[in-house]
């Protein structure tokens, strides 16, 4: 018998990627279908996607390739970039990651693949990496309470202006900028200043605050410390002349400094911000990099952002969780001073590690070295007759060479430094972890000095340090044990695999979270993010050493648009909040080129998510609610009235597509031509767009402005909480008004459109390899299946749980889009059993919890994804439905309201050891019916149901000492 042959063609293709991709296979689609009552994919579109937005043309993008084809794309992209040594500075340093940190963090689904820590109880581990996190800023900043981290320094000191603004004494006034603070930051905060009337003034606060500034009055002050020209001042004259007005004081701080230098506390500070790059995280063209804030306690409750407290458990035992967990912009909306609503969690768990493996010691050690680096590069300079600006600095010298700054950087460039050229006549250079001696040497052949690497320790033995006495710290800080107790490989890696068992993320299972799309993270799309060529790159590198990613980045830019039906995006916001802040500040710039300054009003539904509010109020915009119908639809009528109402001073409707409870609306074209017959402007909330890719673009079906979130529909992860990209996508008549940048022109569009939202000028760019290999692995076809799959995914557990749960939106036929919201509120009704109880009681069954009470209070909104196979599902509805089950026990009074499985979830193994007073077995709580697959890999959560209340009214927010987790 002749073995039959495979053409070679064939064989070449290898397995779609797709495939991978996409969980259920075609069997299992066809089974799905069944059970929904479809004979195909394109048979449930139709019945589901309103016909009046689906598309009818494929989606022009380059063919799907396989894994290795992409990495071989990918490899000569990187290529393609020049990576030298940066010496530029300005908030963005080469830092060495400890291999450790690297492999089991960065690199570690257990990592990378959770989501934020809403249910504490199964993220342990990232909490109390994050409380390292923040007793590393709130000691070295000598402040003592700081958040979990915020999205960039430059966003960070606009957050602190924000602040300021709200709690000091001065209302009015200006904003008080040193001129020594970092162009970025200045540019951001002047972005965030001018749509809230907000008046910055830059000025030189070398000599104290000026008369004009003193007279108009001043609410808030921002100082660099060290410089951005690497001075170091002592700002306590300033700061007690700035508190004598009534200001309140922020000094925007170096982490790495801050282990030599007094801290900004000390100095009278009453808020810190900066970055926490430098503490191990590479510096991938701008980012992700945590942000940082630390307040005096009279601050802490106004903190933007989130913030990790310790409470304590069922048992009485610690444990950690987010402290006043509902964010500012959720309780407050429109009158919310922050829209931020994610952080940097995998960036600061990173950061926050650099300061566990080297301890106090190690990172004074080397931050001694950096200084002793940039103490010798000054010496060298003046002995060749280059004039230093500055006697005191800790990594950063700026150099006077008249006339010959560009000739300098120049040779500089040659000899494989990057240098900053600061003006004609200045350069600057900044040392850090990885400075060595050949750098000085190419250093000071560039100015021309005669510097030689074998005369450096003759140099070094005559050359004092260059830090000002009166400001050497003299305090303690990072005293915590676990500062202290991972000093060895060994010690440190098993620290983290400890912590990463106590947590919940995709690599263990489901994650079904409603509007947060918690979707496979391929590691093929991951891979490419720690390779140097992408890694190693400074955001302000000459951009024809970038070339490869200038040309990923508008290849990124390119595919995004055509597949939202948009004509540009802008990659810069780096979370989705920016995005919308981004989007509103572009229609807001359109209205008033168009001269109708007077269009401030954006329409909200009642149901949009907290940021859209927030995030109008901070584009200057005044927000009226529009009721939300029964059937979770915007209330047409009303939005028709407030439409009338506000037609002459109407900017723009903001509106989540498919609707924030799960739906498509049918009626979405005529809410956007209303809007636009009135001279308004629509924003499509792109929230959703994991139930939209291929099927439908809203730049076609009448939007005008969408943020994408990348770590949901476009599979950056989330990280724990961050990070994330929000890129904003308009249509070409807002195009001119999309974010720019004053350190890199190309970043943003002709004529610089409006000012930057985020400090690096492509955002997080260290992280869009993942989108663009997302995009070139799946290609136009696989991205219509996987949305398709993900809508299928979403009416298959619908249709499951019906007969069980209430389904409480519905569109024509009962469908739903890409998630479903079930109601619990009748069931708590009847038996007491509460929204957290079915929350918590899932972590038994080995789960993570959907989306609980939003955007209706006492239900649970579920979203699949595509990612996930037709036996997860089927497990987490068999779950939902035993739970049923258990909560029919409570009503019916076999179980007490007070003492049942549900009441009493999650259960620890610690209580298995102990008496058992329960009505219920030890088998029923903790492998209760449905979960007996658990038996092999069971996940055991480590503390029991955590009072949440006892820690917000008990606020401890940095590592406690020993002797309180002894009591």
């Amino acid at each position: 018998m002749t073995a039959r042959r495979t053409p070679l063609s064939a064989l070449e293709q290898g397995t779609p990627f797709a495939a991978r991709h996409i969980g259920p296979d075609a069997q299992d689609q066809a089974k799905m279908l069944a059970h929904v009552g479809f004979g195909s994919l394109d048979e449930l579109t139709a019945a589901a996607v309103p016909e009046t937005i689906r598309t009818t043309e494929a989606l022009r993008l380059p063919e799907a390739r396989d894994e290795a084809g992409v990495l071989a794309e990918l490899r000569a992209l990187a290529a393609r970039n020049t990576v030298l040594h940066s010496m530029i500075g300005l908030g963005y340093h080469g830092t060495f990651t400890p291999p450790v940190i690297l492999r089991n963090v960065m690199e570690n689904p257990a990592w990378y693949t959770a989501y934020t820590p809403y249910q504490p109880e199964i993220s342990q581990g990232r909490l109390e990496a994050l409380l390292n996190f923040q007793t590393v800023v709130a000691d070295l900043t000598g402040l003592p309470t700081a958040g979990a981290s915020l999205l960039d320094e430059a966003t960070a000191a606009a957050e602190a202006m924000a602040l300021s603004r709200r709690v000091g004494k001065v209302k009015g006034g200006v904003f008080l900028v040193d001129a020594d603070c970092l162009p970025q930051t200045i540019a951001v905060v002047r972005t965030r200043a001018e749509p809230t009337g907000v008046d910055v003034l830059v000025a030189d606060l070398g000599d104290g605050i000026p008369a004009e500034a003193a007279e108009r009055g001043v609410f808030g002050v921002l100082v660099q410390y060290p410089g951005a020209s690497g001075a170091v001042r002592d700002f306590r004259g300033l700061i007690e002349e700035a508190h004598g007005l009534g200001a309140v004081v922020t000094v925007a701080a170096d982490l790495l400094a801050l282990t030599l230098l007094t801290s900004p506390g000390e100095l009278g500070a009453d808020i810190a911000v900066g970055s926490s790059q430098r503490f191990g995280v590479p510096m991938g063209f701008g980012g992700p990099h945590a942000g940082f804030m630390s307040v005096r306690n009279t601050y802490a409750r106004s903190l933007p952002g989130r913030l990790v407290g310790v409470s304590r458990d069922a048992a009485g035992a610690p444990a950690h969780r987010l402290a006043l967990q509902t964010r500012e912009q959720h309780i407050r909306r429109e009158k919310a001073t922050s829209n931020i609503c994610t952080a940097q969690v995998l960036l600061a768990v990173m950061a926050g590690m650099y300061a566990v493996y080297h301890g106090p010691d190690g990172l004074a050690a080397i931050a001694r070295r950096t200084h002793r680096y940039a103490a010798l590069l000054a010496a060298g300079l003046r002995d060749g007759g280059v004039a230093v600006v500055h006697d005191s600095f800790f990594d950063t010298v700026t150099a006077q060479v008249p006339g010959r700054a560009a000739e300098v950087v120049a040779a500089a460039r040659e000899a494989g430094v990057n240098l900053r050229l600061t003006d004609a006549d200045h350069v600057g250079v900044s040392c850090d972890e990885t400075t060595g001696r050949g750098q000085l040497a190419a250093v000071w052949a560039a100015f021309g000095v005669a510097g030689d690497a074998f005369g450096i320790d003759a140099l070094d033995a005559r050359t004092p340090d260059a830090l000002p006495e009166q400001l050497l710290r003299g305090d303690d800080y990072l005293a915590h044990p676990v500062f202290h107790r991972y000093r060895s490989e060994t010690a440190m890696l098993r620290y983290l695999r400890r912590l990463a068992d106590r947590d919940y993320a995709l690599d263990r299972g489901m994650i079904p979270l409603g509007s947060c799309t918690m979707k496979l993270n391929a590691t093929v799309e991951m891979e490419p993010v720690t390779w140097p060529e992408f890694a190693a790159l400074h955001p302000f590198a000459p951009l024809e050493q970038a070339e490869g990613y200038v040309a990923l980045i508008r290849e990124l830019e390119e595919r995004l648009a055509e597949v939202t039906g948009y004509d540009s995006v802008s990659l810069q916001p780096n979370a989705g909040s920016q995005g919308e802040l981004a989007g509103l500040l572009a229609v807001r710039a359109y209205h008033r080129a168009a001269g109708q300054p007077g269009r401030t009003v954006c329409l909200i539904p009642s149901s949009a998510h907290g940021t859209n509010a927030a995030s109008a109020v901070m584009a200057g915009m005044r927000v009226v609610v529009v009721a939300t119908g029964e059937n979770g639809d915007v209330d047409a009528d009303d939005l028709r009235a407030k439409i009338a109402a506000h037609a002459d001073e109407l900017a723009v409707l903001m509106v989540t597509y498919p609707s924030t409870h799960g739906v498509f609306e049918e009626d979405i074209a005529d809410i956007c031509a209303a809007v636009h017959d009135a001279g308004g402007q629509v924003y499509v909330d792109g929230a959703n767009l994991n139930a939209l890719v291929g099927l439908a673009r809203p730049g076609r079906f009448g939007a005008d402005v969408s943020h994408l979130n990348l770590h949901k529909t476009f599979c950056i992860p989330h990280g724990g909480g961050g990070p994330g990209v929000g890129p904003v996508a308009v249509r070409s008549h807002l195009a001119p008004h999309l974010p720019g940048h004053p350190l890199q022109p190309a970043a943003g569009p002709v004529g610089g459109g409006t000012g930057p939202v985020s400090a690096a000028p492509w955002g997080s760019a260290g992280i869009l390899p993942i989108s663009w290999a997302y995009v070139r692995l799946m290609g136009a076809t696989g991205l219509r299946r996987a949305t398709q799959v993900a809508v299928l995914a979403a009416n298959y557990v619908a249709k499951r749980l019906e007969p069980h749960y209430p389904v409480l939106y519905a569109g024509p036929g009962g469908l739903v889009a890409h998630e479903c919201i079930i109601d619990v509120r009748p069931l708590t009704k009847a038996t007491g059993v509460s929204i957290d109880d079915v929350a918590k009681r899932l972590i038994d069954y080995g789960f993570h919890a959907p989306t609980m009470s939003f955007p209706v209070p006492g239900t649970l909104m579920i979203e699949p994804t595509e990612s996930e196979d037709l036996a997860e599902l089927d497990r987490f509805c068999e779950a939902m439905i035993a739970i049923r089950a258990e909560i029919d026990r409570v009503g019916s009074g076999e179980w007490p309201k007070d003492d049942n499985p549900l009441a009493n979830a999650p259960h620890t193994a610690a209580q298995l050891s102990g008496e058992w007073p329960h009505p219920y077995t030890r088998q029923e709580a903790v492998f209760p019916t449905g979960a007996q697959d658990q038996r092999a890999g069971k996940y055991w959560p480590p503390v029991r149901r955590i009072d949440g209340a006892f820690g917000d009214r008990n606020l401890v927010c940095s590592c406690p000492p020993v002797a309180d987790y002894a009591d």
